[in-house]
């Protein structure tokens, strides 16, 4: 048998992160040869993958990382089963280093195809995956590019990715505080303007149906009802509805007494109001409509314009949670 020193398991622990005792009977095993033990483990690895294949891998770390230039962005989770394991330093220091292969690649399949110290990063996975004993994998992957990129990661558990349509000197602050408003508010498209008017009209009478049944049952327990908004999204606002509701809100400030002369500063806020109520989609889904985190007097186009000379072209998010 083969005399295994502590210097042979510790550079097999520095090589692969698997524990002083799996590393030493994988040097047995091999009879003390270096390579033949690193496929030793690897093949554990493969047979935990297997027997934990069905496990939930919700937990993990969300890495964003943005290219020198600023002009490429990548942002991947890198999933394990438990928080004990999401939070170990090493398992954050692996998925930053996944995340610095990922900013070169185009996809997911080239980014598991790619090298990570002579093995592939898919090989990498399965290996941790036999040293930790966690079913280990990549959760999300999402890449972008645009003439500047910003992101921001919030707990490591969601990332978001901005990319603006020019650079400059603040393209650095809107580019984070608007990739902080993707991950707080979870946008899905850019503006209204990307939504289906199929796809509006059935989400309008989804919700309305959901806040009619509500409003039976606060009915019934006497309490104040729900508004039933007619629209929910501003792509349902045309000059002609815009134009009705001026109207409606004149005929109740005349209902109400209200000399003709104030209307001019009621009306702007009324109509603001109405726009408001009867445009949750967007709210809920479209960033550049929704209001601004760090300013809801305003929206997040309004801030971006206030900024400089460019605008959002795209975002993307991934999230544990």
């Amino acid at each position: 048998m083969a005399k295994i020193t502590a210097a042979q398991v510790n550079e097999l622990r520095q090589k692969t992160g698997a524990g002083m005792m799996d590393c030493k009977n994988a040097l047995v095993e091999a009879g003390g040869d270096f390579d033949k033990a690193i496929d030793v483990l690897r093949k554990k690895g493969q047979k935990i993958a297997e027997k934990r294949a069905d496990r939930d891998s919700s937990e993990g770390a969300v890495i964003a990382k943005v290219n020198d230039a600023a002009n490429r962005g990548v942002i991947i989770s890198l999933n394990c089963e438990t928080d004990f394991v999401s939070k170990n330093d090493s398992f954050v220091a692996l998925a930053h280093e996944f995340a610095a292969i990922a900013l070169d690649t185009d996809s997911l399949d080239a980014f598991l195809a790619s090298d990570f110290g002579g093995i592939t990063v898919q090989e990498k996975l399965t290996e941790q995956t036999g040293v930790i004993g966690e079913k280990i994998e990549i959760g999300g992957f999402k890449t972008l590019e645009a003439p500047f990129v910003g992101s921001y990661i919030h707990g490591n558990k969601i990332g978001a990715l901005v990319g603006l349509t020019a650079s400059g000197d603040t393209a650095a602050e809107v580019a984070k505080s608007v990739s902080m408003q993707v991950a707080s508010m979870g946008a899905t498209t850019l503006s209204y303007k990307d939504f289906d008017a199929d796809f509006v009209a059935s989400e309008t009478a989804a919700r309305i149906a959901v806040i009619e049944k509500d409003n039976i049952e606060l009915g019934r327990l006497g309490k104040p009802q729900k508004n039933v908004p007619s629209y929910i999204s501003r792509a349902q606002l045309t000059d002609a509805v815009l134009a009705e509701a001026e109207e409606a809100i004149k005929a109740e400030l005349k209902g109400e007494g209200k000399p003709e002369q104030i209307w001019d500063k009621i009306v702007p806020g009324k109509l603001e109001r109405f726009v408001a109520d009867n445009t949750t989609l967007d709210q809920e889904q479209c960033l550049l409509d929704q209001n601004f985190i760090m300013d809801e007097k305003q929206s997040v186009a309004q801030y971006v314009a206030s900024k400089g000379d460019f605008s959002v072209a795209s975002f993307e998010r991934v999230s544990l949670v």
